[in-house]
């Protein structure tokens, strides 16, 4: 038995039945807008039933709630208390779970009219409760992130397995030999840029752990940094040589730049 609801409607009925006679006799003055919400509140709880196994449940996910509002001020009065915090709906929320129903989605709508119509609860609001069919909500689709620009290297001084090089996003590590091996003959990383070993003197010049270019999607832009080099390295603009610190975040890339690894260089083209 659902004795907790009987007893709430019991309370609610003596209580609505002393107001009606203490009203026959004194009369009463129009609900307050704080009343008013209290009402709508035990309206929802009195919507409330057992589903079995000490369940209850509220059946509904919508409630109109009308009132009666003659003028603008009577609407600002309603809206100030309506609103909150805590607001109506909160409200609900808050008195349907300590009900130990509290519904996955609630909609609570306001509407306003003139002067109070037949069929209503009391002359100040009117309650309608509705279950409402809604499609399933899609999560927002992620923005498309723009492809990578597309890095073009060139060698123009010094020798390298190719002449030319094109590259979309991602690491280019760049020294000599296409293979680093560590003492125990263990791979430690590929170039993809590799400088040949003993060819051109420039060559020499560059370390087989050089540099890398990393291209970063937040910016849109490719990165320059030193990975340790013996000789370093610098980027050549406009006739501005422009040192990359070793452990900084690297120098960004324009079309027309020539990378400097050693005596060996790189030309820069971004398209």
């Amino acid at each position: 038995m659902d004795i907790l609801g009987k007893a709430r409607k019991l309370e609610s009925t003596i209580a609505r039945s002393i107001d009606t006679a203490v009203e026959g006799m004194v009369g009463r003055s129009p609900r307050q807008p704080v009343e008013i919400v209290q009402g709508v509140i035990e309206c929802a709880e009195q919507q409330v039933r057992p589903a079995g196994r000490g369940r209850r449940v509220f059946p509904f996910n919508q409630i109109t709630v009308h009132v009666a509002a003659a003028t603008r001020a009577d609407r600002a009065h309603f809206e100030a208390v309506a609103t909150g915090p805590p607001s109506l709906a909160q409200r609900l929320l808050d008195r349907l779970d300590a009900l130990g129903c509290r519904p996955a989605a609630l909609d609570v709508q306001v509407r306003y009219a003139a002067r109070a119509r037949d069929g209503w609860l009391a002359p100040e609001y009117h309650v309608v409760f509705d279950r409402v069919e809604r499609p399933p909500v899609s999560p927002p689709q992620a923005p498309e992130t723009p492809a990578p620009l597309r890095l073009d290297l060139a060698v123009v001084a010094g020798s390298a397995e190719h002449r030319n090089y094109a590259f979309t996003g991602g690491r280019i590590d760049i020294g000599r030999r296409a293979e680093v091996l560590d003492q125990r003959q263990h791979l430690i990383r590929r170039n993809h840029v590799a400088f040949t070993e003993g060819d051109a003197d420039a060559n020499r010049t560059v370390s087989r752990r050089h540099a890398h270019i990393a291209y970063d999607e937040a910016t849109r832009a490719y990165r320059v940094r030193d990975d340790g080099s013996a000789r370093g390295t610098a980027v050549l603009r406009g006739g501005q040589t422009i040192r990359v610190p070793q452990g900084s975040r690297g120098i960004r890339l324009e079309s027309g730049d020539e990378i400097a690894l050693g005596e060996a260089r790189l030309r820069v083209k971004l398209r």
